[in-house]
């Protein structure tokens, strides 16, 4: 993706380092348009009804943008790997780079770093000392998708098959009969790493899950939709075309020998590689403009990317700030914010306190300070109302597509179980900040009480003490395999 020079206005999602940074008496100052937008009250709630001319061109410009984005990073390991490259062009420093040549870090310093290939942190170093707290903006760059088993390949009816598994919460019934790409690595016992991408360009075969006929669906149709289809049912058709006749007269899975021998000649890998492998089934196809308007994005993985998108965009446009600012990008969180890449994992911590070390400045004491008096924003998606299915919605709490950032108080399900419920004199600042600055934002929560909810990275954020508060963009046909968002959100975000 190209990094090109745009206004300061297409990036509000970094208002809050902007005004905090203002705070802490850094040059910084807040340029916004003296005719933002035109806003109208409906029903007491504010709508976003048009842009003026050049506004709108600088939509379309970082949908563009965006849209980019999403296509070169359908998994985090490519999301990672594409962050890190825009940090290099944009003039940070490998971290493990500081560390190895003894380098010692000063105010103005931008540097990065990279977990397992899966999750990013880039920090900009300010001339406040750390332990006074730094300015954060969190967000995750897994989706859910389909997992290719370890031991996986195998045939059935004359045709050949990968083993699957659900990687996050998806409703399976929504992920048959489409097309489908594997993107992922397998590493060889020699450390060779062989990059896979199938099922991409126009003239890359794709793959993907059948479905049984309606005229003989009698029976499925008649189950809930959580088990319409299982997840062993969840297999990936990979080819029907036997070995040569010489060969096949070996073999007694002569489809299957065929798919080796592909893979063998293609990417020189072998049966047993499955074993230390990540690979994974994602929709094909690049993200589209969407609405007879184009007025909206159809994409893959859009929870929770674009807040990544925003969070990196924002980042990158920002002045220098008195405290030192920060961009992290996880894994794994959609299952959690578990392992080594997820947000429960030390690599945010042990990245500070190297920062720290790498200032002349660490102890354990500066340490916790620092993530004691930080400031964050969680920035993850919100299920965006959506009319065709009113009754999971309470209206007045509600995200709305086309209304700005949206801000969650807390979070959680049901009883707000995993929440991490910001404190009020928190959203206090940051509500007042959005307003004297005509910032466009909306509250909501996920769905009504009763049924059901969801979470983010913030309450584990908040393990450190830090304010954090969720903030992110609507979306509708959130973890299904094509999600919607607006255009003018990811503007104002």
């Amino acid at each position: 993706m190209e990094i090109r020079k745009r206004p300061m206005q297409t990036a509000k999602f970094v208002v809050l380092f902007l005004i905090w940074s203002a705070k802490t008496k850094s040059s910084v100052t807040v340029k916004m348009l003296n005719s933002y937008k035109v806003v109208t009250k409906q029903k007491g709630v504010r709508i976003m009804r048009q842009y003026h001319e050049t506004e709108k061109k600088e939509i379309q410009k970082l949908a563009k943008m965006y849209r980019e984005f999403l296509d070169a990073g359908k998994t985090e390991r490519e999301c990672s790997s594409n962050i890190c490259r825009i940090a290099k062009e944009q003039g940070f420093e490998n971290l493990e780079d500081v560390i190895r040549e003894g380098k010692q870090l000063k105010a103005g310093d931008k540097i990065y770093a990279e977990n397992m290939k899966k999750s990013v942190i880039m920090m900009e170093i300010g001339t406040d000392d750390i332990e006074n707290g730094m300015l954060l903006i969190g967000s995750h760059i897994d989706s859910p998708r389909l997992d290719i088993k370890q031991n996986p390949l195998y045939e059935n009816g004359g045709m050949a098959y990968l083993d699957t598994h659900y990687y996050g919460g998806i409703k399976k019934y929504q992920w048959v009969a489409s097309p489908m790409a594997i993107h992922g690595v397998i590493v060889k016992t020699d450390g060779t790493t062989v990059q896979i991408n199938i099922g991409e360009k126009p003239e890359d075969p794709v793959v993907g899950v059948t479905d049984i006929l309606v005229h003989l669906s009698a029976k499925q149709m008649e189950k809930k939709g959580s088990v319409v289809v299982e997840g062993e049912a969840l297999d990936l058709l990979v080819g029907s075309q036997p070995m040569d006749k010489k060969e096949d007269e070996k073999e007694e899975n002569p489809v299957k020998a065929y798919v080796l021998q592909l893979l063998k000649e293609q990417y020189g890998i072998e049966e047993k590689d499955f074993v230390s492998a990540e690979l994974e089934v994602v929709p094909a196809g690049a993200a589209r403009d969407f609405g007879l308007d184009s007025s909206m994005i159809m994409a893959y993985g859009q929870d929770d990317r674009i807040c990544a998108f925003t969070s990196l965009m924002g980042f990158l446009y920002s002045k220098p700030s008195a405290k030192t600012k920060v961009c992290l990008f996880v894994d794994k969180e959609e299952i959690g914010s578990v392992g080594a890449t997820g947000m429960q994992s030390r690599f945010f911590e042990n990245s500070v306190a190297d920062v720290l070390d790498a200032l002349g400045q660490y102890s354990d004491l500066r340490l916790r300070k620092a993530l004691k008096n930080s400031s964050m924003l969680s920035s993850d998606v919100s299920a965006g109302y959506d009319p065709a299915f009113a009754e999971a919605f309470e209206k007045k709490n509600s995200a709305y597509l086309g209304r700005g950032i949206v801000l969650n108080k807390f979070t959680g399900a049901r009883g707000k179980s995993g929440s991490n419920d910001a404190n009020a004199e928190y959203v206090a600042r940051v509500r007042k900040i959005f307003n004297d600055h005509n910032v466009f934002f909306q509250t909501a929560e996920l769905g009504k009480v009763d049924v059901g909810g969801g979470g983010t990275i913030a309450y584990i954020a908040a393990l450190y003490e830090m304010e954090v508060i969720d903030s992110g963009v609507s979306v509708l046909s959130m973890h299904a395999p094509w999600e919607v968002t607006s255009k003018a959100d990811v503007y104002e975000a």
